[in-house]
C-alpha cells in the first residue's frame, strides 16, 4: 500500500471515529515501493505535432534552473522596478509573426515563466515587475509563487500586483522551486489548515528543502522534516541533495528528487509525517487532483522522456509517456484537472494527455518553466 492509498483509507477512518495521538500513530502502514521498472505501454510518438516558429521571447529565455541574479546582499523591502500602475497584459503576436506563439496559454491555465520580469498566461506577457523565476501556483489559483529578482521568495496576484517577500534571502544561498503545501479542514483538528511553501536551497554546494509559512512576511524558513517509514527496515531518507519539490493533493503529500541518489521520493504528511523513495528518476510533479498520479522525468536512449506513475492498492504503475522521443521532455506540470501535462522541449511547450493516447501537442514556441493556474 503507497502512502498516499494509506493516506486516502486515513480519511475515512478518520471521518468515522475520534482519534487520539495513540490512534493516529497506529495508523501508518507500509511504505510505496522502489524502483520499480517503467514500461512503455502508450503508443504516443515522441516528438511534438508542430514545430518552432520563432526565436526566444522579448528580454532572453532563461532557464527555470539558472538564477537571472544573484541574491542581494542588502535586499530592501521595496522591489527593484516595482509596477507604476496594475500590471496589465501585453497582447500576442499576429499570427505568422516572427515573435513566439502564445496561444496554447490562451485558455487551460497554462503559464509560462522564463526568468524575466513578464509571465506568460492567458495569451499575453503579464509584468510582474520583477524578474520571476520557477513560478507556481496556489492551488485555487489566486496566488503565484516564485524566486524574485533578488533572489527572495515572494508571493504575488495573477496580474503581478500586491506583491509580499514571503521570506527574505541572507544571501550566499541559491532557492529554487517553491511549490504550495496546502490541507483541507478535517474532523482531525491537528491535521487541518496546512498552507506552506516548500522549496529548495542551496547553499555552499549542498541543497535541501525549507519550509515557511504562506502567509508570512519576511519569515524565517525551517529545514522541511524527511523522515522514513518507522517499524521497517528501510535505510535513513538523505537529507542533502534534494530539490525540486512538489506538493498535491489535499493532504500534505509531496514528491521531490534527490541528486545523490537519482531517485524520487514521496514524503507524507497525513497523520504522521514519513517517506520513501519511489523510483529512478527527476523533476517530479504531483496532480492536485490526485496525488495517487506523479510524472517525473528519466533518460531513456539518449533522451529525457516523461514517466506516469499511479499509486495502487497491489504497488506503483509506471507508463512512459513518450516512448518513442526525439527531442528532451523536461520541467513536467499537471493541469488542474490533472488530465494533461504540459512539458518543456527546446521547440517550446508542449501538452500531451495522462492517457498517453495522442501525440505531444506543440503550443507555445515560448521556452519557460510550464505551470498551471488552478
Amino acid at each position: 500500500m503507497s502512502a498516499r492509498t494509506r493516506s486516502s483509507t486515513a480519511v475515512a477512518v478518520a471521518i468515522t471515529a475520534t482519534l487520539t495521538a495513540a490512534t493516529a500513530a497506529l495508523l501508518t502502514g507500509c511504505d510505496p515501493a522502489t524502483g520499480a521498472r517503467a514500461t512503455a505501454t502508450a503508443p504516443a510518438t515522441g516528438a511534438p505535432t508542430a514545430s518552432a516558429s520563432a526565436t526566444s521571447p522579448v528580454g532572453g529565455s532563461t532557464p527555470a534552473s539558472t538564477p537571472t541574479s544573484a541574491p542581494g546582499s542588502t535586499p530592501t523591502g521595496t522591489p527593484t522596478n516595482p509596477p507604476t500602475s496594475t500590471p496589465t497584459g501585453t497582447p500576442a503576436p499576429p499570427a505568422g509573426s516572427r515573435n513566439p506563439v502564445l496561444n496554447g496559454t490562451a485558455h487551460g491555465g497554462l503559464t509560462i515563466s522564463d526568468g524575466t520580469r513578464y509571465v506568460v498566461m492567458n495569451g499575453t506577457r503579464v509584468d510582474f515587475g520583477t524578474a520571476v523565476r520557477d513560478l507556481a501556483w496556489s492551488p485555487d489559483g489566486r496566488k503565484a509563487v516564485f524566486i524574485d529578482g533578488s533572489g527572495n521568495l515572494a508571493v504575488a496576484n495573477p496580474n503581478g500586483s500586491g506583491r509580499v517577500t514571503v521570506a527574505r534571502n541572507p544571501g550566499g544561498q541559491n532557492w529554487s522551486h517553491p511549490t504550495w503545501q496546502v490541507t483541507g479542514y478535517e474532523s482531525v483538528p491537528e491535521l487541518s489548515g496546512r498552507n506552506n511553501i516548500l522549496f529548495a536551497v542551496r547553499k555552499n554546494g549542498v541543497s535541501q528543502l525549507d519550509t515557511v509559512p504562506a502567509t508570512a512576511v519576511n519569515g524565517t524558513p525551517k529545514k522541511l522534516t524527511l523522515n522514513g517509514e518507522s517499524g521497517e527496515d528501510v535505510k535513513p531518507l538523505p537529507q542533502t541533495g534534494n530539490a525540486w519539490p512538489s506538493a498535491g493533493g489535499t493532504h500534505g503529500s509531496a514528491v521531490y528528487a534527490n541528486s545523490a541518489t537519482g531517485e524520487v521520493f514521496i514524503r507524507d504528511d497525513y497523520l504522521r509525517q514519513g517517506g520513501s523513495a519511489l523510483t529512478h528518476g527527476s523533476q517530479p510533479a504531483m496532480s492536485h487532483a490526485d496525488a495517487e498520479e506523479i510524472v517525473f522525468v528519466r533518460s531513456v536512449g539518449g533522451h529525457d522522456h516523461l514517466f506516469l506513475e499511479r499509486s495502487t492498492d497491489s504497488g506503483p504503475v509506471f507508463r512512459d509517456l513518450t516512448p518513442n522521443a526525439t527531442t528532451d521532455y523536461t520541467e513536467p506540470a499537471f493541469s488542474p484537472d490533472g488530465g494533461t501535462i504540459a512539458a518543456r522541449t527546446r521547440a517550446g511547450i508542449v501538452t500531451l494527455s495522462t492517457k498517453g493516447s495522442a501525440a505531444p501537442k506543440l503550443v507555445s514556441t515560448y521556452t519557460g518553466l510550464p505551470t498551471y493556474r488552478g
